[in-house]
Order: structure tokens, then sequence, then C-alpha cells
């Protein structure tokens, strides 16, 4: 009998209904299979709380531990939210299975749009991306830190801490909380971070039995987005500590078209750019976005140059 697959995932409401989506579709997939067994691993984005991501370690922070038992051997394989993945994974490991993407867009929490927002409002997010489109588009408003999970921050606009802040709408609809988004953001109104709404299952690449396990899994056009998005991503050598937002859509005729942005942190500038090609295409797509922001000033604009 073959052993039970170890799922290694963080412990966030939003982070087990992943997990457990993808123990579903494993069972699913292969009936024969061992129920899948979730192991919690606790990160230093989940430990460390009363600071920005940017301040602790952009990228990463809520990965390094995964990976690590996922090196070790104390799991099979590590279910991830792609947004927070770095562009560069440790070697020996690699994700090559992308769960269907979810809806990218942002949720608004506390108003129905952004303008309906009142001077003065306090919105809280501990987003750099978010903070910068906001101060870009809304200057009048107070932007302040808010961390926490899901529950936490709808929890901070019930009290009043805050009048507003955001989600992914994604992650609401995972936790059938999409009744509490009371506005959602179009990606030309506020371009969602890159890779939001897909999940990307890593696995050692050396082990075989796992890549066979997933690969009914992988959904191609969500593969795709997510190479074209985060080729991008890694041309502007991005990270949580920089405003970079990017979205990757299909035409439905075999083309991709690529909407990309970088800001300066306090929204006071703004490099906009869109690229389309075949979806075959797709990393070349992204790439090519950050070599043309790059050359309009992008290292400068996010304080490299």
């Amino acid at each position: 009998m073959q052993a039970t697959l170890r799922i290694g995932t963080r412990g966030s409401p939003l982070a087990l209904a992943q997990a457990h989506m993808v123990r579903d579709l494993l069972a699913a997939a292969h009936p024969d299979l061992l129920p899948a067994e979730i192991v919690i691993i606790k990160t230093t984005g989940d430990k460390v709380l009363d600071r920005s991501l940017s301040e602790i370690g952009g990228k990463g922070l809520f990965t390094k531990e995964i990976e690590e038992a996922l090196l070790d051997g104390g799991i099979d394989l590590a279910v991830h939210s792609m947004k927070d993945v770095a562009t560069v994974l440790p070697d020996d490991l690699v994700i090559d299975c992308f769960l269907e993407r979810e809806d990218p867009r942002d949720a608004l929490i506390g108003a129905a749009s952004l303008a309906a927002l009142p001077a003065g409002a306090r919105v809280g997010t501990a987003s750099l991306r978010r903070g910068a489109q906001l101060k870009a588009r809304r200057p009048d408003l107070v932007v302040e830190s808010l961390r926490g999970n899901v529950g936490t921050r709808l929890s901070k606009i019930a009290d009043g801490t805050f009048d507003a802040t955001f989600l992914a709408l994604a992650g609401l609809r995972r936790l059938g909380l999409a009744d509490k988004a009371t506005g959602i953001l179009a990606p030309e109104d506020m371009l969602p971070a890159i890779a939001q709404g897909i999940i990307g299952i890593e696995r050692r690449i050396s082990d075989t039995r796992v890549a066979a396990l997933l690969a009914p899994l992988n959904h191609g056009p969500s593969a795709l987005a997510a190479t074209c998005e985060r080729a991008f991503l890694a041309g502007l050598d991005g990270s949580c500590r920089t405003p970079i937002a990017g979205l990757a859509r299909p035409d439905g005729a075999g083309g991709l078209t690529f909407m990309g942005e970088t800001l300066a942190p306090d929204g006071s500038a703004r490099l906009a750019v869109t690229t389309s090609g075949p979806e075959a295409d797709a990393f070349a797509i992204g790439a090519e976005a950050a070599r043309i922001l790059l050359d309009r000033g992008a290292a400068a604009l996010l304080g490299r140059g």
C-alpha cells in the first residue's frame, strides 16, 4: 500500500480551505488513493503580525517554513496562494500544478466604491500595492497598516477601527464570505496582485509519484496566466517591498493580454503597460512588459535606480 500523502499548509481558515480543496480534488482524480493528511505549518508571516510584510522580508514569508518541510521530507506537497510565492523557488522544488483561477479582483469592504469613501476615511491594508494604488487614486484618504486573516480584517471594519479595507475576492469566495464585499473593483480601477486567485501546488522535483498524481489537477489557462504574471514580477525583481500589479487574461481565441503596473510606494507616480500575444508565449508576454517598464524608468520608481 502506498503511503498517505501529506499536504503542507498554513493554518489560517483560507489556507486550510485551499488545502482541503486540493485533498478533495486528489481524491476525485484518484479514487484508490488513501485520504491525504493535512499538515499545518506556522510560517514567519503568521508569527509576526505587528509589522508590515515589506518590513520583515517581503515575499516568501508565508512559504519559507513550508518549503523547508518539503525539502526535509516532512510533507509531500505544499499548497500556496500564488500571490505569496517568491519568484525564485528553492533548488529541488517546483510548482507545475495550478488550480483553476478564482475571480482575481479586489473586494472593497466598507463602501460601495473608492469614490464613495468620504475624504479622510481611514483605510486599513497591509499590502504595499493596495496602499500605493489607493494613494494614487485617492490621496485624501488615510492609509494605515492592517494585518491579519480574513476574519480579523472584517472585524476591524465591523467595530469601526477602520472605515474600509480590501480583501481578495477569491479568498472571500473560497470561504463562503463573498457577501461581505460591499464593492468589487474592476482591474481597470485597481489592478490585482500578481497571480491573485491562483492556487499553486509545490513538490520536490524528484518526486515522480506526486508529479503523476498532480498532473490531472493542473488547469492549463491558469498555469499560463501565472507564468505570464510571474515573468513580469521576476523581470522587475519584485517582492512585497515593491508595489507591482498585473493580470493576464485569455481572449478566448488562443491569445493572452497582460496589463501590468508599478507605482511609487507613496502613490506619487505610476507606470502602466499592456502587452499581448499567443498563449504559448505567456512567459515572453510578461517579460516584455517588464522590459518596457524598465525602459521607462521603473527601476528608479521602485527605488533601485
